[in-house]
């Protein structure tokens, strides 16, 4: 046994040298990521030495929480860029979002337009407690108005876990799934590192994300890996090329 889990890759060892990392709070002050220039700095000199070559970052949009915009969203995605160039790191580095799904989401996408990983690919979540009571609706709904929703660690919601059903039903209402990459180290615990990989042993997921947002989180990449079989997460990781910008 202790040979077979010394034989385990480290996640970062996975990571290759043109990864698009679609998902991560590296703007500061404007969430529950990085809170000062410095921060952000750090943060993105460690994930480009993990292989990350493409930024696009998902600060949250969550009402009466983090009541950011799309315009003060943008406004320091530019000072980012500003601040980064004179730090000699010119990489492609865009902005988008995490939206929570709920009924001001709904008005949001309704009357105005939203920041997306691209083209009309948007990055959503749920609250971690419970699925929205018109989840369904709301996903109908936002299709109906023009976007492809892309359902961020689907792998964490724990009331899901004894229902897997609901990750099919997800998937076939056009739910496209974006797994988190420090789930399969094992970083938010035993149960959601095993349905991360249930997920992908059934080819459930679309798209990986680091989701970083502070150093911890960083570190977490030296770790091992706590998967069987690390074939399905390569591929997965590799479709993140999807959202390259040439």
């Amino acid at each position: 046994m202790f040979l077979f889990f010394k034989n385990k890759p480290v996640l970062k060892d996975l990571i290759p040298s043109n990864y698009v990392d679609i998902h991560s709070h590296l703007l500061p002050g404007i969430d529950d990521g990085a809170l000062t220039f410095e921060q952000t700095l750090e943060l993105v000199q460690a994930l480009q030495g993990f292989g990350v070559s493409q930024f696009i970052t998902t600060p949250h949009i969550m009402y009466q929480v983090w009541d950011n915009t799309k315009e003060s969203v943008l406004a320091v995605k530019d000072q980012t860029i500003f601040k980064l160039e004179k730090n000699e790191i010119r990489v492609p580095f865009r902005a988008a979002s995490e939206y929570l799904i709920d009924n001001q989401f709904v008005k949001l996408f309704q009357t105005a337009e939203l920041l997306t990983l691209k083209d009309n690919y948007v990055l959503v979540e749920m609250s971690y407690i419970n699925a929205p009571m018109q989840l369904y609706n709301i996903l109908f709904d936002l299709q109906v108005a023009g976007y492809i929703p892309v359902l961020a660690h689907p792998e964490r919601y724990t009331f899901y876990h004894n229902n897997f059903d609901e990750y099919v039903k997800l998937k076939r209402v056009g739910c496209l799934f974006q797994l988190n990459l420090l789930a399969v180290v094992g970083y938010y615990g035993e149960a959601i590192a095993k349905i991360a990989e249930q997920l992908l042993q059934k080819g459930m997921y679309d798209f990986v994300g680091s989701d970083v947002h502070h150093n911890k989180h960083i570190a977490s990449f030296e770790e091992k890996v706590k998967l069987k079989d690390v074939t399905a997460l390569k591929e997965v990781i590799s479709n993140n090329q999807f959202f390259r910008m040439e």
